[in-house]
C-alpha cells in the first residue's frame, strides 16, 4: 500500500505491523503493536525490516508529532516477557546531555512508525506531553504496577496491550 499523503496529515495511510489497515497515528488498535506508515515493506530494503527489526536499531530514533515537532528520541523498548510482546517505549524528552531529562512510558500502539523518515509518531501536542505521567531516569516506577500501566495507556487513548 503506497503512501500518497503528508504522514502528518489528519487520515494518514498507515498499515499495522499485522498489515491490517490502520487509522490516525496514535489512534487505538486492540491487540496490535505499532503501526508503520507506508505499508510493511520498503522499496530497495534488503533486510527484514520495518515489520521485524532489532530493538537497538530503533533506539535514538526521534519521536515527533504530526506538526513534526521533536518530542523526544526512543531510548528503550520494553517487552513483557511473560507474553513476548512489546509493552511500552520509553520516550527521552528534554534536558541537555542527558541531564534534566524527563522519561515517558509510551505505549506501543500509541507510536507509528515512518521507517522513510527514521522516526516514530505521536499523537500528542507538546503541551499534553509536558502534562503527561513521567519519571526521570534514575527513579523508573514500577512497570509491574497494573494501576501505573493502565493510567499511562489511558493517559493516550490506548487499550492496555494485556486486555
Amino acid at each position: 500500500m503506497a503512501n500518497t499523503r503528508d504522514p502528518r496529515t489528519t487520515g494518514a495511510d498507515t498499515t499495522s505491523t499485522t498489515g491490517s489497515a490502520g487509522g490516525m497515528a496514535g489512534s487505538p488498535r486492540s491487540g496490535e503493536g505499532a503501526a508503520i506508515l507506508g505499508g510493511a515493506t520498503r522499496p530497495g530494503n534488503e533486510g527484514p525490516g520495518p515489520r521485524l527489526m532489532t530493538a537497538s536499531t530503533l533506539e535514538g530514533d526521534d519521536i515527533v508529532n504530526r506538526q513534526g515537532d521533536k518530542l523526544g528520541e526512543l531510548e528503550e523498548v520494553m517487552l513483557d516477557v511473560t507474553t513476548g510482546r512489546i509493552a511500552y517505549a520509553v520516550m527521552s524528552a528534554g534536558g541537555f546531555l542527558g541531564m534534566g531529562d524527563k522519561q515517558f512510558a509510551v505505549p506501543w500502539s500509541a507510536l507509528t512508525m515512518d521507517p522513510e523518515n527514521h522516526c516514530f509518531i505521536l499523537d500528542a501536542d507538546k503541551e499534553r506531553l509536558e502534562r503527561a505521567p513521567g519519571f526521570d531516569k534514575d527513579h523508573w516506577p514500577s512497570m509491574a504496577d497494573a494501576g501505573w500501566a493502565t493510567e499511562v495507556h489511558n493517559y493516550y487513548g490506548q487499550r492496555p496491550y494485556w486486555e
